[in-house]
């Protein structure tokens, strides 16, 4: 017979040991999520190519069309979808996550596996989305003859999707963690993301800013420097990494924030959610 000792977690470690342990529940909670999102669709998981698409256009006609936005000498649409893949495992991941603990809350109350996993199923959730609209993306190129700079393609997009996912990660079990407790946080998460879109440079350059504060808060913003990457990949532009790096330092410090405030108060989980 095989013993498992349950023991408590150092407040910032991950666990990577029993989260190996338990890895088949990434794969179960991932997919049934993905299930369960797209199951009464109509459409199914199309939607999934479909929301990017659409919001492309949209935010086209508003931002380039109506308000002529600056796309920094690329195609409006290329130049918003490239933001819009970094934006969607963002803020798909950090509901999703936000709320994991409480959507989950019969689950946690029956049997014992590591807590984190349900939120990093979230964020998981979010990449299989990020993969769909990747493919809209490509056909986008494809239609306006933009060249992709394959040897950014291979690091830099990867750079990117880690940055985000660390980013939303840190956020999204912290905010987990609050949720369960504080159920104000399921109303305000919403507004919050709506807010950070127009604060992230999704739909305009982050070259718009001549304000050194807003410049030194864009060079400190994570996001920011993950559609920097991402943008470079497409239209070749130089890569700022004095901000890749100190946007990645503030990625981590939030994740480590987000573990700590998740493992100080997971042991009250069961009985709260």
């Amino acid at each position: 017979m095989i013993e498992y000792v349950i023991q408590a977690q150092n407040k910032f470690s991950l666990g990577l040991k029993e989260l190996w342990h338990y890895r088949e529940l990434f794969y179960f909670f991932t997919w049934r999520d993905v299930k369960v999102k797209y199951k009464q669709a109509a459409l199914g998981v199309l939607w999934a190519i479909l929301q990017p698409l659409i919001m492309m256009v949209m935010f086209t006609l508003i931002f380039s069309k109506a308000l002529k936005v600056s796309s920094d000498g690329i195609p409006y649409p290329v130049f918003a979808l490239s933001g819009l893949l970094i934006w969607n495992i963002f803020s798909n991941g950090l509901l999703n996550s936000a709320n994991s603990m409480v959507t989950n809350a019969n689950i946690i109350k029956k049997i014992y596996f590591p807590r984190l996993i349900i939120p990093m199923s979230a964020v998981l959730t979010a990449l299989v989305d990020f993969f769909f609209a990747l493919i809209v993306y490509a056909l986008v190129l494809i239609y306006y003859h933009q060249n992709v700079i394959i040897l950014k393609l291979i690091f830099y997009l990867p750079l990117g999707i880690l940055i985000t996912i660390i980013t939303t990660f840190g956020l999204g079990t912290f905010l987990a963690a609050l949720n369960v407790k504080f159920r104000d946080f399921q109303y305000m998460i919403p507004f919050m993301i709506q807010f950070l879109l127009f604060a992230n440079p999704v739909l305009y350059s982050a070259k718009a800013f001549t304000n050194p504060w807003i410049n030194a808060l864009m060079k400190a913003n994570p996001l920011s420097s993950a559609i920097q990457l991402c943008r470079s990949v497409f239209t070749g532009q130089e890569v700022d990494w004095l901000a890749v790096g100190t946007g990645s330092i503030v990625a981590i410090l939030l994740l480590a924030i987000g573990i700590y405030t998740f493992r100080k108060t997971e042991s009250y989980f069961a009985d709260l959610a």
